[in-house]
């Protein structure tokens, strides 16, 4: 492999390795920060390091077309895996880190992994525990051997181990490595990843190398992206996001992936870094903007004037400025003070100083938060993907971005909306097929190669810019013939540092009502500058002042979404803020922390029930899990309150 464009004909990732370790062999592959030091790896080191555990899996007898699960955080070690994986002509399938055994004994018995790598003991434990109940798993393969030292090894074996018996691998071995890794084909299977399961179990994504390449190639042309990017890869790595950026794109563009040393500092890893393509689902951004505003809150008088004076500058004439628009000089000039004063200062704070391109999706962004990185100068973009999309169907063109649309179509994707007004999309990035699920596949791709979003949406005339209304299962009408998307409402009550989470009801009803989750370490923040004392989550949730913010909070959104001629009916009649956070290991949000309207409108229907009557409070009991997996029982007395709603517009077309 002599060039980008040999590298697009038919190749692998394996194929990519190869070309960068070639071309970039000096330049970085990997970093990792372990013990409070980054150490770094070449595309040459990481090469070498790749074909150790290719040819030690493969004396471990893995065979063609095997799966093989990976689960851990992101590390380089599992990077390498999922290419050593391939190397051998078995598929990688990494799985979400945080899966309690249940999650991760469908997965790993839906796909029959033969083998398991694992990050750690707490891996390895829920690894065995499932092995103990089926007989799919053969071996597992560990990374950190801490806390393992005396367990039966009979079927485990340390990563380190592995790579050692590669090294040490007889000729005739090197040579059926190498066999099996120059035969890969465009259209073979890259890698297998599963879905979220909003709806119902997990689906098997069945991704192809043309699917990945093709993908990374023309969506790092859309953005110039080269080998000098710097990226932290912190995203679950079962994710498809994560597997294009860090796998697909990093290979085809030779940039450097940099692994954070834990979830506790990435925030300052984040900052050494400083990268220069960056991507955060908008609970990320969020969780951002919240500890801005708490660091605000508690400084001086002077400071917040300050911030509030330049920020509110910032957002009148900051994206213009970002977009090349005309802006006038005295504007330029105080942005250009506001700058040195506070956009620089707090861009150096997110870790976000030189980021050249940096994107959001997953669940949709509100309007405001979008604005705001926007408005510092951070070339904050959306785009719009699916897993079955290997991530890109829509883009936004520099100089075309907008918070109400996702862009444009990404190069080589095709766009069309049905008469349901559903979002359909064919590319090159169209996976193969759901795994052991030809109903499935066939329901969403059609012989033409034309997949069903399930999301609601359409084009605009005048820009071509797609724009999604919501799920078009969550889209309805309420019993005034008024339209419902709740995903509108929602993201503008998420863009207030106090709200965590929000679930609006009111299809066929006729009225909308909200619960809502406050966010702990903001309204924690605001209390005890408030000097009001809370033992638990539940106490500060239902605490009258705390009450009264969240309904000023409601007031708010209500009022902006009486101007929206479409939706204006979707305003919050009631609503309760709920006595437990949401969370994944109950089933009422995925692993990508997607909300499941259907679990939590079955589990919380008596809070729903009583949103609807004329009831001042509801008590409930509920189910809970613990994080050693215990379940438990909390009881609850929860106070309903009335947002204010405001005369609304009349529906239009």
């Amino acid at each position: 492999m002599t060039s980008a464009q040999d590298a697009s004909q038919g190749v692998s990732i394996p194929h990519l390795l190869a070309r960068n370790a070639a071309q970039f062999g000096d330049r970085p592959a990997y970093r990792e920060k372990e013990f409070g030091i980054w150490q770094s790896w070449t595309w040459s080191e990481t090469a070498s390091e790749i074909e150790a555990l290719a040819l030690g899996l493969l004396s471990l007898g893995v065979a063609p077309g095997d799966h093989v699960a990976i689960i851990g955080r992101n590390r380089p070690a599992l990077y390498w895996s999922m290419v050593a994986v391939q190397c051998v002509g078995a598929v990688p399938v990494p799985l979400y880190q945080d899966a309690v055994v249940e999650e991760m004994t469908y997965v790993l018995e839906h796909c029959g992994a033969r083998f398991v790598i694992a990050g750690d003991q707490e891996q390895v434990d829920k690894v065995l525990e499932v092995k103990g109940a089926t007989t799919v798993i053969e071996h597992i393969v560990y990374f950190d051997k801490r806390g393992l030292r005396k367990y039966d090894h009979t079927a485990m074996t340390s990563l380190s181990d592995v790579q050692a018996q590669g090294r040490n691998a007889s000729d005739e071995m090197v040579k059926t490595m190498q066999s099996r890794r120059d035969g890969l084909g465009s259209d073979d299977t890259c890698v297998m990843l599963y879905t979220s399961g909003t709806t119902g179990k997990p689906k098997g994504v069945v991704l192809s190398n043309r699917n990945v390449i093709e993908t990374a190639q023309n969506s790092s042309n859309f953005d110039t992206l080269g080998p000098g990017e710097e990226v932290l890869a912190y995203l679950p790595m079962a994710w498809v996001g994560d597997f294009i950026f860090s796998i697909g794109q990093a290979y085809w563009t030779g940039f450097c992936v940099n692994c954070p040393e834990s979830a506790a500092t990435m925030q300052s890893d984040l900052r050494e870094i400083g990268p220069t393509y960056f991507f955060a689902p908008p609970a990320i951004f969020e969780s951002h903007l919240t500890q801005v505003m708490i660091r605000m809150e508690d400084a001086s008088r002077f400071k917040r004037w300050m911030f509030h004076m330049f920020m509110d500058h910032a957002r009148r004439v900051g994206p213009a400025i970002l977009d090349g628009a005309s802006v006038g000089l005295w504007d330029r000039l105080k942005y250009a003070l506001g700058n040195v004063m506070v956009y620089g200062p707090l861009k150096n704070t997110l870790g976000m100083s030189r980021i050249r391109v940096g994107y959001t999706a997953g669940e949709a962004i509100g309007p405001e938060l979008f604005d705001f990185y926007r408005s510092l100068g951070i070339n904050l973009k959306q785009l719009y993907g699916q897993t079955e999309a290997t991530v890109f169907i829509t883009q936004q063109p520099d100089g075309q971005v907008r918070s109400d649309t996702v862009g444009v179509p990404s190069p080589g994707v095709e766009i069309k909306i049905a008469e349901s007004g559903e979002v359909y999309y064919r590319s090159p990035g169209t996976f193969q097929s759901y795994f052991k699920n030809p109903e499935s596949t066939a329901s969403t791709k059609d012989a033409e190669g034309w997949v069903a979003t399930g999301d609601a949406g359409f084009i605009e005339e005048a820009t071509g810019h797609l724009r999604i209304i919501d799920r078009i299962k969550d889209v309805a009408r309420m019993s005034d013939g008024s339209m419902f998307a709740p995903k509108y409402v929602e993201n503008k009550l998420k863009f207030y540092p106090n709200v965590l989470e929000a679930v609006v009801f009111g299809a066929g009803r006729d009225r909308c009502c909200a619960f809502i989750n406050i966010d702990l370490t903001a309204v924690g923040n605001w209390a005890e500058r408030n000097n009001i004392a809370y033992s638990s989550y539940q106490e500060l949730s239902q605490h009258p002042q705390v009450l009264e913010m969240i309904e000023g909070h409601v007031n708010a959104v209500n009022a902006s979404v009486a101007q929206d001629e479409m939706l204006s009916g979707c305003q919050i009649h009631r609503f309760l803020v709920l006595h437990k956070e949401l969370d994944a290991d109950d089933g009422e949000l995925t692993r990508t922390k997607k909300v499941r309207r259907a679990v939590i409108a079955e589990k919380f229907n008596d809070l729903i029930e009583a949103l609807y009557s004329d009831a001042p409070e509801v008590t409930t009991e509920t189910e809970v899990t613990y994080e050693d997996g215990r379940k438990g029982t909390i009881r609850a007395t929860l106070s309903i309150r009335d947002g204010d709603v405001f005369p609304k517009l009349e529906a239009v077309a």
